[in-house]
Formats: structure tokens, C-alpha cells, sequence
């Protein structure tokens, strides 16, 4: 077992890789009744086309990340959740574009919700039957999302963004893809994703660390997996520029709903390279677009926006973009004052005593997460799969210059990358 000291934060993590390949942490909180566990694996909606080792490509339908992740609650015994429930438990998954996270908290039999969150994610059951069932299921989740105003405007910014790279694509696919898959689909995809070298587990909460490795070691030992090759994801190659400057989607909507936002141009970053650049454009936009921003009160004393807007930024080795906006009246005043704003910053500067500020609120909401075992969990498990540690967010956030993030701002806003998208009711 080893030690992974952190002295600034007070926090020491556990780990251990078994022989089978897989990861195990454990992030001991003393005084705290709640467990979080994660069992997750690096296998998003992303990754449609892949090979392994020197097998050749292959290339599966749309949403079956989701779909294997709807499936695996489902055994011949019956349904899991209630397994969890009967022990005090409460279990749930998601899917994102990168990774696949099975999860429970509760605050008693943790070493049997552990075991049952191990067993039920490593015993597929996938057959004819329950896979026809299962695509009317998601094909009707589909079909809601495609009725939600904030869903559409969301992946409508990412499809006109992106042309080739599946981040454009629903996380569940289409009622199309979905109807393309098949039991041998899913089992395919799940010996290849699903193999403990492609896996961590994470445990945080009032728990002793060797008792919960020993748990994990132990229950693994009783199950047999192949060696297997290494991994190859395939991704299209993406054109530099946006596919569209616009996006329009016509749904009732009592107010127009407006997102836009930059596609970035430089990409292939990874681990502590990606993290800091990450970083450093998330203190941009909270000195631009957060509630005690200039900007921010400026449009809502103008009613241009309501408590809705919003700025993100997402990065990844192969994609990164900026996501911004909310409701509102005018969407194409909205897109115009945010651009005359940051072209205001650019030629001003950001003031060294913002920029110190903003810092230290990011490292003070660091340490607030820590008090947060699902946050804790979530950001482990993301920041595992990328190649970075969530407790060097801390060191980078001290690290980090003002020049850099000055050098973000005028990097990031390349006006010819901007994408809109735009809900109404007209």
C-alpha cells in the first residue's frame, strides 16, 4: 500500500495497484459519517471508434458508453438499487464524454456496499430481450432531452462548434444509433473498457485504508480477466475552424435562451500542462463573467441576462472550448457586449489586485470542496483519468501568473472561432 502525503491540505491517500491492473484509492476523513465510492472507468461517450492492442479498429454506434451504463444495474437476480437500499445505501451512475462513474454514499455497511459496487459493475448481464427493452427506455430519454431548452442550446453550441470530433454528439446518442445496438455490441465494449486496467476505485469518507484495500484485493481475487492489449481511441481529424457561426433551435420558450463561445484552436495538451492551462482560463472567467464581475452587474442592471448566465470552460487532450451565457431578451446584444467587454480587457489589463482576489476566492472554494466527499470523488476520479492529480489544483493555483492568464485572454477570444446557438420561440 502507498502513502501519498499532502501536507498543505491536511489529506493523505492511499493506493494500490492490484495484478489485475486495477487502481485502488482511499482518502480516509476522520470524524465523518458519510462514504463515497466510486468504481469508474475511462470510457465516455467519446470514444466510438478505438482499437485494441493490434486488432483492428472498430467502430461502434453512438450512446453506447450511456447504454452500457443503463445496462449494468440490470442482473438476473433483480435490480441492484435495491441492493444498495436494503443496505442502507444510495447508488447511481453517469456517463460523460471521457468516463463512466458508478457510484453509492452511505453511512453504514460500507464494506457491503463496497463489495456489491465491485460485483454488480464486473457481472454484465446483457441479452436480446433486455436489450430491445432498454433502447425504447433511452430512445423516450432521448426524445424528452430533445424537448429541454437547456439540453438543446448546450449540445447546440457543441454541434456548431465541432464538425468530425464526437463531442458534438448527445452523450446518448440518437434514437437511431441506439436502435444499431446490439447485445454483442455492448459485450464488445465492455471487455474492452470495462477491464480493471482501465479502472479505479475511489473511497473517501470515515473508512480505515487497509481495510478497504484489503476488501478490494480481496473480492478481486476471486475473479479471473485476461491481460489485455493497450487502448488506441481513433478521432477524425477536427477542421480549425467552427462549422457554424449560428445555431438556431425553435422551442417554446417563455424568454430566448443564448449560449456562445470560443473552439479552441490549440489542442493535444495533457496532465499537468493541460491542468494548469485549465486553471488559468477558469480565473479568467471568473474576473470576467462571475456574479461580482463588472460585466455581470453591468447586464443585469441593463436586463440583458437574469441569474442564469453563466460562463464554463472545458478542456480535454483533443477538444477545449468555452461555453457562455444564459436567458435573455436580445441574444445578439448579449454576444456584443460580452465581446466589447473582453476587447476592453484586452487592451486595459487585468489589474494585479482582481487578479489576487479572484485567486484567492478559487483556492478558498478549493478547500470547501474538500469538506465534500462526492466532490471530492468526482474531481479525483477526472483529474485521475487525465493524467493529473486533484491535489496539485492547489500548488498550480499559487503558481499561476498573471501574465498567464493575461496571455489566455488574449489567446482564448479569437473572435473567428465564436459559435452561437439560440433558442426561441419564433
Amino acid at each position: 500500500m502507498n502513502k501519498h502525503e499532502y501536507p498543505k491540505v491536511q489529506e493523505t491517500i492511499y493506493s494500490e495497484t492490484l495484478d489485475n491492473g486495477l487502481t485502488v484509492y482511499v482518502l480516509p476523513k476522520e470524524g465523518f459519517s458519510k462514504t463515497f465510492a466510486t468504481f469508474s472507468t475511462k470510457y465516455g461517450s467519446v470514444d466510438n471508434h478505438f482499437a485494441v492492442g493490434d486488432e483492428p479498429p472498430v467502430r461502434v454506434p453512438d450512446g453506447i458508453a450511456h447504454f452500457l451504463e443503463h445496462k449494468m444495474f440490470e442482473e438476473p437476480e433483480g435490480d441492484v438499487f435495491a441492493t444498495f437500499a436494503s443496505n442502507g445505501a444510495s447508488a447511481n451512475a453517469y456517463t460523460s464524454f471521457d468516463r463512466t462513474v458508478y457510484l453509492f454514499s452511505a453511512t453504514d455497511r460500507i464494506r457491503e456496499n463496497v463489495t456489491t459496487l465491485l460485483n454488480f459493475v464486473q457481472n454484465p448481464y446483457f441479452t436480446d430481450e433486455n436489450v430491445f427493452k432498454e433502447k425504447g427506455i433511452i430512445g423516450q430519454e432521448i426524445k424528452m432531452y430533445a424537448d429541454q431548452p437547456d439540453w438543446r442550446v448546450y449540445f447546440g453550441l457543441i454541434e456548431a462548434m465541432y464538425e468530425r470530433h464526437p463531442v458534438h454528439i448527445d452523450i446518448a446518442g440518437t434514437v437511431e444509433s441506439i436502435h444499431e445496438i446490439s447485445k454483442e455490441t455492448l459485450y464488445q465494449c465492455y471487455r474492452t473498457f470495462y477491464h480493471p486496467s482501465n479502472m479505479t476505485v475511489f473511497i473517501v469518507g470515515g473508512v480505515d485504508p487497509q481495510e478497504m484495500i484489503d476488501l478490494v484485493k480481496e473480492n478481486q481475487a476471486g475473479k479471473s480477466f485476461e491481460p489485455q492489449g493497450e487502448i488506441h481511441r481513433i478521432f477524425d481529424e477536427e477542421p480549425a475552424g467552427v462549422r457554424m457561426k449560428e445555431k438556431f433551435v425553435k422551442l417554446p420558450v417563455s424568454i430566448p435562451k443564448c449560449l456562445f463561445g470560443v473552439k479552441e484552436t490549440k489542442v493535444g495538451f495533457y496532465g499537468a500542462e493541460l491542468l494548469r492551462r485549465e486553471l488559468a482560463t477558469k480565473l479568467l472567467f471568473d474576473m470576467l463573467f462571475s456574479p461580482s464581475s463588472r460585466l455581470y452587474q453591468s447586464l443585469y442592471d441593463e436586463k440583458l441576462i437574469t441569474d442564469s448566465f453563466g460562463a464554463e470552460y472545458n478542456a480535454s487532450e483533443q477538444y477545449a472550448f468555452s461555453v457562455i451565457g444564459g436567458d435573455t431578451r436580445d441574444p445578439e446584444a448579449l454576444v456584443a457586449r460580452v465581446r466589447e467587454e473582453v476587447e476592453a480587457w484586452k487592451t486595459s489589463g487585468i489589474p494585479e489586485e482582481l487578479f489576487e482576489r479572484t485567486r484567492r476566492k478559487k483556492i478558498g472554494g478549493f478547500y470547501r470542496m474538500l469538506n465534500s466527499p462526492e466532490a471530492i470523488a468526482g474531481e479525483f476520479t477526472k483529474h485521475r483519468f487525465r493524467g493529473t492529480n486533484v491535489f496539485d489544483v492547489l500548488e498550480l493555483y499559487e503558481q499561476i501568473t498573471l501574465d498567464e492568464v493575461e496571455a489566455r485572454l488574449q489567446e482564448h477570444f479569437d473572435w473567428e472561432q465564436l459559435s452561437v446557438c439560440i433558442v426561441k420561440s419564433e
